[in-house]
């Protein structure tokens, strides 16, 4: 039986070479998606813990109730030094340093990388070299305007040693002469980050307070015992401190860098089972192309004596051996399209490593790749077995047209109602349950709309028929009749290539909405011209913005976050602001009030803040404080305000309200606006009034627009990507049913030719027939895509005020031409091989 069905695969092998490629294209994405995801997770890791092998036993203050590190002072250092298997104790600080190049700009990867921009103190033992860094240029700052960059910051800036560079912190920007280059492992520099090494008072002085330390490691002697070690270490340590050994934080860095790899390797896997979903379409609309042109052959076999079972095993047999063979090369070409990502596609910042193929990989694409095909040729075969062997040896083909009163329609329609009505449901209802409705209601409508398709080819072919005929009359006529002469065959290949519209629609549909919303809602909420930003999502203090007051023509409000506030029992962030300036830089849409409460020492709070906590205006509201101030403010207005918005404060207080409880608020941004309105004049002074710092951002309402729509264009891209290789095997799948059905109408197609039909009607009946597959995928999966788009952007108008829904015509449209573009294209070979079907042979059939 095994020699039958290796000899069926070979002397079938032109017929499964589609199947076989469309099994290699999905086992290859997702061993791809494994191999590359284990790599960037072993090289994370190894980066990420890389160094901690030196520290035996670290030790750190813990944060004190206001929220800042109480601090180690020098005597810890000295006591910790001196404890039995104690090599030697370094004290640490470390906090945000912003590097810019030559332009000012700075180096590093924006505003939104928070901790990516690091700055350090350098720690010589008693030989003057610090064990954390290796210099390969210069040595360590040696004077409080002396500073030392690691290696690529260096490159990336273009300094050299001796050069001046301008380094920004929360305490503002200076200039610092630089004195070396090094490098160093990830204890202390974040992957794709900078780091800026200090002396020890100049680090202390930026980061934290003169003589203090943030937390000490502790290297051990070659024959100390580290469990021992940390057991000496816990009785010198003074109140608020916590010892742990170097592994332990190794094993902590490790879970963190691996989770980001994690995520990554999921969307990856979860795309390539789209894509394996798409190739059991074409793999089952094979098997049943096969098996019909086999129906002679299985049933003279079952004639001379096999039965059902021996020839079901014998067509399984060939689809596994298919699957193996198609998988063995999938995972083959999978660890190479890994290693082209790596070191194509991987994030600038990903540290380097070597493959990873774990046998666990091996085995989950191969058996994916093998078991594929057998559960999408089970159905074909099962079907074929039911004709009787006398009734197949005296026909030459048995179509089943798909028939409005058959159990699969009704069964197809059932779910295709059901899923609707789910998805309508969950997006007319609000509740965290309403998405995972959606999600069940979208699968159910989806697999319900597939099955429909056989039943909607016909309407569908009818209505773009007009247009063909009057284009070409006699090949859009023929194309037309032969689209339809299956409905099965063809409904299957066009669903393949209406799953892959179905999410590339919705999430264009979403994707749009959202930028739209983002657009509206700093265009409406911001008035300002600029806003000030720090980098690396850190926070400014007043003092640091405090230069604009001497920029003539300029007014500007800080938006001083001040945090741990109940007020009457709920937890409350208050932004402090200027009551004389804010009207003019923010739009408050105001519900009840004015505006004018806050000259008045009152506050104003947001709408969707005081509906969750039935507050009105006029209530007078009891204050208290982490720290255990206590006080009252009152009410004096309400805003309709956007949860979701960045700028927009969900309670507004005047600066002054804040301050009397909140000594050193955090400014979370400055709103500016300038004499005669935005200009490159107008930048560059704002950006020379704050003291040209790196770690400030001056950005105007376009730049903001752009960076909030900027990760959702990214993050669509990416996705766009995946799925073009769903599409790329629903292109495959049509390629393939045209073949079979060339191959299947050889005779007719002779005869056509006889009677005049020349190679070039030939070539342009099978385009037709495949433009019409293609928009029949491509329709019914756009139409989905929307509706599923349309369907969970209403569970998001709640939390989101002000979202609609956009439909981006433009996408949309060009989703549909690529789908015709690609049916075009995969309709070439079949096109070329029908307009050289030899007529006197074919017709002598």
């Amino acid at each position: 039986m095994f020699r039958t069905a290796l000899r069926n695969v070979f002397a079938h092998k032109a017929r499964l070479l589609m199947t076989a490629f469309a099994v290699m294209l999905g086992v290859t994405f997702i061993t791809g998606s494994l191999v590359y995801g284990d790599s960037l997770n072993q090289a994370a890791t190894a980066k990420a813990t890389a160094g901690y092998e030196r520290i035996a036993v670290d030790v750190a203050a813990d944060a004190s109730p206001g929220g800042r590190p109480a601090g180690l002072d020098a005597r810890t250092v000295t006591a910790l030094a001196k404890l039995p298997g104690v090599a030697a104790a370094a004290g640490r600080v470390d906090g945000f340093a912003a590097v810019a190049d030559r332009d000012g700009k700075l180096i590093g990867q924006g505003t939104s990388s928070q901790g990516s921009s690091q700055g350090g103190n350098f720690a010589p033992a008693a030989n003057g070299k610090d064990p954390a860094y290796r210099f390969t240029q210069g040595s360590g700052p040696t004077g409080d305007d002396t500073i030392a960059l690691d290696e690529r910051t260096a490159a990336k800036g273009g300094y050299r040693v001796g050069d001046t560079v301008r380094v920004g912190t929360n305490k503002g920007a200076a200039s610092y002469t630089l004195t070396g280059i090094f490098r160093t492992d990830g204890t202390k520099l974040p992957s794709g980050g900078s780091l800026t090494l200090f002396t020890n008072t100049t680090a202390q002085r930026l980061f934290l307070e003169p003589g203090r330390f943030q937390h000490i490691e502790l290297t051990a002697t070659r024959d100390a015992d580290v469990t021992q070690l940390l057991s000496r270490v816990d009785p010198v340590l003074p109140q608020g401190t916590t010892a742990v050994t170097g592994a332990r934080l190794a094993q902590i860095k490790a879970n963190l860098a691996s989770s980001d790899s994690d995520t990554m390797s999921q969307i990856l896997v979860g795309f390539a089972a789209v894509a394996l979903f798409v190739a059991a379409f074409l793999i089952s609309n094979t098997f049943t192309m096969l098996v019909a042109r086999r129906t002679r052959e299985l049933a003279l076999m079952r004639a001379i004596g096999a039965t059902c079972r021996q020839v079901r095993r014998i067509l399984l047999a060939e689809s596994l051996l298919v699957g193996a063979i198609a998988s063995v090369a999938g995972v083959a070409v999978g660890t190479g399209v890994a290693a082209l990502l790596q070191s194509l596609f991987a994030p600038a910042d990903a540290p380097a490593g070597p493959l990873v193929l774990t046998p666990g990989t091996v085995i989950i694409s191969m058996l994916v790749g093998t078991l594929l095909p057998m559960v999408a040729a089970w159905l074909p075969i099962r079907r074929a077995m039911a004709i009787a062997p006398v009734a197949a040896l005296s026909a030459a083909e048995h179509t089943a047209p798909a028939r409005a009163g058959s159990l699969r329609t009704g069964l197809s329609a059932a779910l295709a109602l059901t899923g609707t009505a789910a998805a309508v449901y969950g997006a007319l209802t609000t509740g965290k349950d309403a998405r995972a409705v959606i999600g069940i209601g979208a699968a159910l409508t989806l697999a319900g709309a597939i099955g429909l398709i056989p039943l909607l080819s016909r309407p569908f072919v009818a209505l773009c028929k007009p247009l063909l005929t009057r284009l070409h009359p006699v090949h859009g006529d023929l194309a037309a009749r032969n689209t339809v002469r299956d409905p099965r065959r063809t409904g299957a290949t066009a669903a393949a290539l209406a799953i892959a519209l179905t999410l590339a629609s919705g999430l264009s549909v979403l994707g749009a909405s959202a930028s739209q919303y983002l657009d509206r809602a700093t265009t409406h909420a911001l008035r300002a011209d600029y806003v000030v930003k720090p980098a690396g999502g850190q926070r400014m203090t007043p003092a640091t913005t405090a230069p604009l007051e001497k920029l003539s023509g300029t007014i500007f409000s800080p938006l001083n976050q001040s945090t741990e506030y109940r007020l009457a029992g709920t937890s409350s962030v208050l932004t402090g602001v200027d009551p004389a300036t804010i009207g003019r830089l923010l739009r408050y849409d105001m519900v009840a009030g004015s505006l004018d409460c806050l000259a008045k020492g009152q506050i104003a709070v947001a709408d969707f803040k005081a509906k969750e906590a039935g507050w009105h205006v006029g209530q007078a509201l009891p204050l208290q404080r982490q720290d255990g101030q206590r006080g009252s403010v009152t009410i004096g207005a309400i805003y309709q305000a956007d949860e979701q918005s960045d700028l927009m404060p969900s309670i507004t207080a005047p600066a002054s309200l804040v301050a009397r409880y909140d000594s050193a608020p955090s400014t979370h941004a400055v709103l500016v606006a300038t004499h005669g309105g935005p200009s490159r004049a107008a930048l560059a002074g704002v950006t020379h009034a704050l003291g040209d710092n790196p770690a400030l951002t001056v950005l105007d309402q376009a730049s903001i627009r752009a960076q909030d729509s900027s990760g959702i264009g990214e993050q669509l891209n990416v996705f766009y990507a995946l799925l073009s290789m769903a599409l790329a095997i629903a292109a495959l799948g049509i390629a393939n049913t045209l073949a079979m059905s060339v191959l299947e109408r050889r005779k007719e197609i002779g005869t056509l030719r006889a009677l005049g039909l020349d190679r070039t009607g030939v070539t342009r009946m099978i385009r037709l027939e495949a433009l019409l597959l293609g928009a029949l995928g491509a329709t019914l999966g756009t139409a989905l895509g929307v509706f599923l788009g349309w369907a969970l952007g209403r569970t998001l108008q709640d939390s989101v005020a002000g979202y609609t829904l956009v439909l981006p015509w433009g996408r949309l449209a060009l989703g549909i031409l690529i789908a015709l573009a690609g049916a075009l294209i995969a309709s070439l070979w079949p096109a070329r091989r029908a307009a050289r079907v030899d007529i006197p042979a074919a017709t002598a059939q």
